[in-house]
C-alpha cells in the first residue's frame, strides 16, 4: 500500500477542505492508498511537519491549499531535501501553479492522478535564498495578496484581491530599477516585473503563451512607466491576451536574471513575502516532481 503525508492548510479558499477528509481517506484508500493528514498552523512548524515525510517513509507529499501553501511546503522539502514526487490539491483563493498543470479540484480526480503514480519533471525558480514555484515579482499589486482581508478573501476569492487593487490604484507609482536577464541590462521606470515559471499569473492564463515549466528557462514580463490612461488600456489588453504586443511591455526569456532598485522594496514570490530587492533569480531545471497527467498538463 503507497503512503502520502497530506499536509493541508485549513485557511485555504473558502476554508472547507477540513470537512472533506473524510471523502480524501476514503478516495485514496479506495486505490490502495494510505494518507496521514496534518495541518498547517505556524509557518514556522512546516520543516518538522515535512520530516514526517521520512518518518513515515512516504511515496510522496501531498498538499491542499493555494499557491502560498505549495509555495510554503516546497520551499521545506527543499531546505531538508526531501526528494518525494508532491501531488497537489488545488484549495486556495490562488492556484495558479494547479491551473497550468490542469489539476481538477475535483477531490476524485486528484486521487486518480496521485494513485496512478505519473510525475512530471517541473522547473522551480531561486531567488536568494528562497525558492518560487511560480512566480517571483515586486512593484504594482504585489502587495494586495498581503493586505487582503482574510475573511473577505475566504467569502469572495480572487475578487477580493481585484477589489484590493482597485482600492490601491491612487498610490500607483513606476519605481527605477536595473535589469540584467542573461546579460541584457535593461534600465527604466518600472511598474511592475514579473519573472514567471509557468505562464498562469493572477488567474490569467495566457500570461506568457510560450511559458514551460521543463525548459530551464523563466519567463520576465515588465511593465514599464506609462500614464493612467494607458495603464489601465494594458489591463485591459490583459485580459485579453494582446498585453505582449503593447510598446510598454517588455517581455524576455532567461536563465538567470538579477534585479536592482535603489528603492526599499520587497518582493512577492507565489504570494507569500519575499526578501528586498536586490534580487538575484536562478531557473533551476527540473529540480522536483509533480504527480500529473502529462497528456493533460500545459505544454
Amino acid at each position: 500500500m503507497k503512503q502520502f503525508l497530506l499536509v493541508y492548510n485549513p485557511l485555504s479558499g473558502d476554508a472547507y477542505f477540513k470537512y472533506k477528509l473524510d471523502e480524501v481517506v476514503q478516495q485514496f484508500q479506495r486505490r490502495g492508498c494510505l494518507v496521514t493528514p496534518v495541518r498547517t498552523e505556524r509557518k514556522e512548524d512546516t520543516n518538522s511537519l515535512v520530516l514526517l515525510a521520512k518518518e513515515i517513509s512516504a511515496d510522496g507529499i501531498i498538499i491542499s491549499g493555494g499557491d502560498g501553501t505549495v509555495h510554503e511546503v516546497m520551499n521545506a522539502m527543499l531546505e531538508l531535501s526531501i526528494d518525494v514526487p508532491v501531488g497537489i490539491i488545488p484549495s486556495g483563493t490562488s492556484n495558479d501553479f494547479a491551473t497550468y498543470l490542469k489539476l481538477s479540484r475535483d477531490l476524485k480526480q486528484c486521487a486518480e492522478v496521485i494513485a496512478r503514480g505519473e510525475v512530471r519533471d517541473v522547473d522551480i525558480g531561486m531567488v536568494n535564498n528562497k525558492y518560487f514555484i511560480n512566480v517571483a515579482s515586486a512593484g504594482l499589486l504585489t502587495g494586495v495578496a498581503h493586505t487582503a482581508d482574510t475573511l473577505l478573501k475566504n467569502t469572495l476569492g480572487k475578487v477580493a484581491y481585484y477589489l484590493k487593487g482597485i482600492e490601491e490604484l491612487p498610490s500607483f507609482r513606476a519605481l527605477p530599477m536595473k535589469i540584467t536577464a542573461d546579460g541584457q541590462v535593461l534600465e527604466d521606470d518600472v511598474f511592475l516585473f514579473l519573472v514567471m515559471n509557468s505562464g498562469v499569473v493572477g488567474s490569467f492564463p495566457n500570461l506568457v503563451p510560450n511559458a514551460a515549466i521543463d525548459d530551464g528557462k523563466l519567463d520576465l514580463l515588465i511593465v514599464n512607466r506609462c500614464r493612467l490612461p494607458e495603464l489601465m488600456r494594458l489591463f485591459i489588453c490583459l485580459l485579453t491576451g494582446n498585453h505582449l504586443n503593447q510598446k510598454n511591455v517588455t517581455y524576455i526569456q532567461a536563465r538567470e536574471i538579477t534585479i536592482e532598485s535603489p528603492e526599499d522594496l520587497d518582493s512577492d514570490l507565489d504570494g507569500e513575502l519575499g526578501p528586498k530587492l536586490p534580487l538575484k533569480i536562478m531557473a533551476v531545471s527540473h529540480r522536483i516532481r509533480v504527480f500529473c497527467s502529462r497528456s493533460n498538463a500545459a505544454k
